[in-house]
């Protein structure tokens, strides 16, 4: 379990933070040790001519068809998740459109690659593709929200049923001045209180907050899923007693803005030269979505299968809080827009220094 757990924390926290978290980075190397393994040493030259051939035959469809293929990148974690129907069709030549999936252990690693233009597409922290939008002097748009909030307050604790309900109480969590603790700092004002009313004890990692919740079951957590799922197998009595997306919309009765986790950025470049294929990952990625949402258990083995989640019985758990959504268009700017707002009065520098103006937002006819 304790493995599991700290596979699980890596994974997590990358979509949560604006540079991710440290974590294991394990080297996914099944698929070229099955592609040594069919490989045997008196492969004959007949048959390494035919390869050829057919790599040059599909290289020569590929031109002549013209349909460029999409470099698309992602963080081993929640903001994956929705996409895992469509990688399993793309890796079966079964998907519309012609992509190219990597996966990241840190955020930072995704930024480096879509600011160096070797990603066309990235699933990056909601804040991070703010800060990106600075740093590439607007060549990035976002294209869709993939990722609603996965924070959750962890207790036996049954006092607990809203955030007004945490004052004068102990929060238990990690990642000083990331945006999680920007979430629950700005609930704890939305909801009247001051940083005063509660007292927050920061530890460095989820580890030692799933190690107190299990000694102590009343004592309280905030941990982001899949992290929540491993932590209440340690413990029958820990349950989810507030859920911050929930307890976010609450507060948002005019503006409409979310508690959002990931999104989903395209070069600007790419946008202009390749819009209709834009638009296929777009369509592709929200038919992923809604299938995983509606084919959990299924999901779970593809999940597991990725790496995203180490096994599929704690991803099966995990997938239905882990909003996973496709979301574009008008509704994503007003979502993203006011998280983004909120963000900025906390710390300007979460978001790169300022709010994001209307260019950053993809909003396709």
């Amino acid at each position: 379990m304790k493995k599991t757990i700290a596979t699980l924390l890596a994974c997590a926290m990358t979509a949560t933070v604006l540079t991710g978290c440290s974590g294991a980075d394990k080297t996914q190397t099944s698929a070229a040790e099955t592609t040594a393994e069919q490989t045997s040493a008196d492969k004959t030259a007949e048959e390494t001519t035919e390869a050829q051939t057919g790599e040059e035959s599909e290289a020569a469809d590929a031109a002549t068809t013209g349909a460029p293929t999409l470099r698309v990148g992602s963080l081993k974690g929640p903001t994956t998740i929705g996409l895992v129907s469509l990688m399993d069709e793309a890796s079966k030549g079964e998907s519309e459109g012609a992509y190219e999936f990597t996966m990241a252990a840190d955020a930072s690693e995704l930024a480096a690659q879509v600011v160096s233009g070797d990603l066309d597409i990235a699933l990056v922290p909601a804040n991070l593709a703010s800060v990106l939008y600075q740093k590439t002097k607007q060549g990035i748009e976002v294209i869709d929200i993939n990722t609603l909030g996965v924070l959750y307050v962890v207790s036996a604790d049954d006092s607990i049923h809203n955030i007004a309900d945490l004052k004068g109480k102990t929060i238990y969590m990690t990642g000083k001045g990331t945006t999680p603790d920007y979430a629950l700092q700005y609930l704890i004002g939305a909801n009247s209180m001051t940083p005063d009313d509660v007292t927050i004890e920061y530890k460095s990692e989820a580890t030692e907050v799933a190690a107190v919740l299990k000694e102590n079951p009343d004592a309280i957590g905030l941990l982001p899923q899949p992290f929540v799922t491993a932590t209440m197998a340690q413990n029958e009595n820990l349950k989810m007693v507030l859920n911050l997306t929930e307890e976010w919309d609450k507060t948002q009765p005019e503006n409409g803005s979310s508690l959002v986790t990931g999104v989903t950025v395209c070069r600007k470049e790419v946008l202009e030269q390749n819009p209709e294929e834009v638009e296929t990952f777009l369509k592709e990625h929200k038919e992923s979505a809604d299938w995983v949402n509606t084919n959990v258990a299924d999901a779970a083995e593809l999940v597991a299968a990725a790496g995203i989640i180490e096994k599929a019985p704690v991803a099966q758990k995990a997938i239905p809080y882990c909003s996973i959504v496709c979301i574009d268009g008008e509704d994503m700017k007003t979502r993203l827009s006011g998280y983004l707002e909120a963000l900025f009065e906390l710390d300007p520098s979460s978001v790169g220094g300022q709010v994001p103006d209307d260019g950053f937002y993809y909003l396709h006819e």
